[in-house]
């Protein structure tokens, strides 16, 4: 690998949620809507792709714009919006997108030479008869497309969503919000060959209890399993299914990753959770026998602001039943590097994988999430977004608003012994350049801030702007892990603080 890689994995300008990776030829290619920051919706902007070297993911590459919103003859005006998206090479050797527009209740298609487009309309997903699918009574509610060309070239395509929609949103049709349905299509990738059916319950006793379907339709098929992942009705997780069959038998295999970490050791709820929780959706990705999930994390106080992130898989291949299992990921700032950060050198804030207040986190879907997190620290930025033709701007994203017990963590890092560890430094302001702050950061290697490697003094008032302060001797409790270390930075003190970056300094 060239170069350190972290989450999220993009440059800091770029919001791609619901990213689902491919590996096609030596690249590997993510396709997710694309929010834009500061707007009041979902999904604003037009699709892009990134790709990367199959050997090197740090090394991200800007695609461009793939497909537009206005190419749909439904959507000419670019009213709708461009939800979360699937691609799959079909029987001819091309490339499909599937995409759904909103709430709008019907389900687009575009095709490509090429991986990375640029992709033109090809049809709305429809029967025999030209009717297109969601426009029957009955139907059930097409969103969050999923999917699978099998070695055989039968295609399925996966679908389905938790919350009715009103029905003004779909044309005033009646329309199925049962949980997650499976139906065939033709060659030709957009005609209906086979009715849908409804293969995930979101109730009852073919559910999955405490994990039931909610959105994020994802298929995989390894070693001849078929590998479904879903974010739950809890949300903030994606969680995954295994079969034999790619439209039934689908067991229950476990929890891919939380937002928040909850369901790992001391987080049994998101009242524990260590980030602010959400949405979340992706997909897996597998290189050898190196398995990955993809999925978003929120920012901004907002669920319209979301940023790619990827973890590594501990897998483990059962011989008996011949199916892979997946232990579920914890969030981390090292993602896809390959392990830790080198214990050296400086590292941006918006790197954090945990972030709470001295209340706890929060959830930001609901209502008013700035109003009724106001007094939480949050990722955010200073700049402008622009439109996707000219690429993610550079912004310098920063934790904001950190008060008197609010916690920004890192994980992890590799202190090497022939380098100890002599200071540290962070770089800091008040929040939004407006008012003073007064206090210290506090920095640890558990979240508690119980087992302190240095203390870095910091004031600052509005005139000031971005400052850095330093501390000195730093070094790490003895038995701490050196190989596997985290850190923790707790600001106390009065005032609000905007924290930009840190410096780990090394003999």
């Amino acid at each position: 690998m060239e170069r350190q890689v972290f989450n999220p994995y993009l440059p800091a300008g770029e919001y791609i949620p619901d990213a689902e990776p491919y590996v096609f030829g030596d690249r590997v290619y993510i396709y997710g809507s694309h929010d834009r920051f500061g707007a009041p919706m979902f999904c604003v902007n037009d699709y892009v792709c990134w790709s990367a070297p199959v050997d090197d993911l740090s090394n991200w590459r800007y695609e461009g714009v793939i497909y537009r919103k206005n190419q749909d003859p439904k959507n000419r005006l670019g009213l709708r919006l461009l939800f979360a998206p699937d691609v799959a090479i079909g029987p001819d050797g091309r490339y499909y997108l599937y995409y759904a527009f909103d709430f709008m209740g019907l389900m687009g298609v575009a095709v490509a030479d090429s991986p990375a487009g640029p992709y033109e309309f090809h049809g709305h997903v429809h029967y025999t008869d030209g009717t297109v699918w969601g426009r029957r009574k009955g139907d059930s509610f097409p969103f969050d497309p999923g999917v699978l060309v099998d070695d055989d070239n039968r295609v399925y395509l996966y679908s389905g969503f938790y919350t009715p929609v009103p029905a003004i949103a779909t044309g005033f049709r009646s329309l199925g919000f049962d949980g997650g349905y499976v139906l065939e299509l033709e060659p030709d990738m957009v005609t209906i060959r086979t009715p849908e059916k409804l293969l995930f319950p979101k109730s009852g006793p073919d559910s999955f209890a405490g994990h039931e379907f909610f959105e994020a339709s994802s298929m995989r098929k390894w070693d001849g399993k078929y590998y479904f992942v879903y974010s739950s009705r809890l949300n903030h997780e994606l969680c995954y299914a295994v079969s034999d069959s790619p439209t039934s038998g689908f067991r229950y295999g476990g929890t891919l990753v939380s937002i928040g970490d909850v369901g790992l050791p001391g987080h049994d709820d998101e009242t524990h959770a260590t980030n602010y929780t959400g949405n979340t959706h992706g997909g897996m990705l597998r290189i050898g026998d190196d398995f990955y999930t993809f999925y978003h994390r929120q920012t901004n106080r907002s669920s319209y602001a979301r940023q790619a992130c990827a973890e590594r898989l501990d897998a483990m291949f059962d011989e008996a039943s011949g199916e892979w299992r997946f232990a579920q990921a914890e969030v981390t700032s090292c993602g896809l590097n390959g392990g830790p950060l080198r214990g050296q050198g400086r590292y941006e804030a918006r790197i954090a994988c945990n972030l709470w207040s001295k209340d706890g986190a929060g959830r930001y879907d609901g209502a008013n999430p700035a109003k009724r997190l106001a007094a939480h620290p949050y990722f955010t930025q200073d700049e402008r977004d622009t439109k996707a033709e000219v690429g993610p701007i550079e912004a310098h994203q920063y934790v904001g608003n950190m008060r008197d017990g609010a916690v920004a963590g890192f994980k992890y890092f590799d202190f090497d012994d022939s380098r100890p560890l002599t200071g540290i430094a962070a770089t800091v302001r008040a929040h939004h350049g407006r008012g003073e702050a007064s206090g210290a950061f506090v920095i640890s290697v558990d979240p508690a801030g119980l087992s302190v490697v240095a203390t870095v003094p910091i004031t600052v008032n509005a005139t000031d702007g971005w400052q850095t302060f330093r501390a000195e001797p730093a070094s790490l409790p003895i038995g701490i892990n050196a190989h596997s270390c985290p850190l923790y930075f707790r600001y106390a003190g009065s005032g609000s603080i905007d924290f930009l970056n840190f410096e780990l300094m090394t003999r």
